[in-house]
């Protein structure tokens, strides 16, 4: 079955961290650019971070640079999303994506919300 499972979302205050995993199966991993993107309420969805598929490759929203970091480990078909210093306006649901060439595979996603 071709899918991707987001998990480790979360309560966290601000200042905090939380890290999510994006377990894919059905497909060849390595092979397609893995994407976390986020919908907060009321707005639209978001790229937050892309990564090629061997890993050399990663880009940012300015929103997050400097605090988020994507990687990737392809003998265990996952993909990570490691978030730092956590502010109020990160809250929104996390999606994980795999795409190549068209074929987008998406999650269904994972709640993220910072406060105190």
């Amino acid at each position: 079955q071709v899918q991707v499972v987001e998990s480790g979302g979360g309560l966290v205050q601000p200042g905090g961290s939380l890290r999510l995993s994006c377990a894919a199966s059905g497909f060849t991993f390595s092979s397609y650019y893995m994407n976390w993107y986020r919908q907060a309420p009321g707005k639209e969805r978001e790229l937050v971070a892309l990564i090629s598929g061997g890993g050399r490759n990663v880009d940012y929203a300015d929103s997050v640079k400097g605090r988020f970091t994507i990687s990737r480990d392809n003998a265990k078909n996952t993909v990570y999303l490691q978030m730092n210093s956590l502010k109020p306006e990160d809250t929104a649901v996390y999606y994980c994506n795999a795409v190549r060439f068209g074929t987008n595979i998406w999650g269904q996603g994972t709640q993220v919300t910072v406060s105190s």
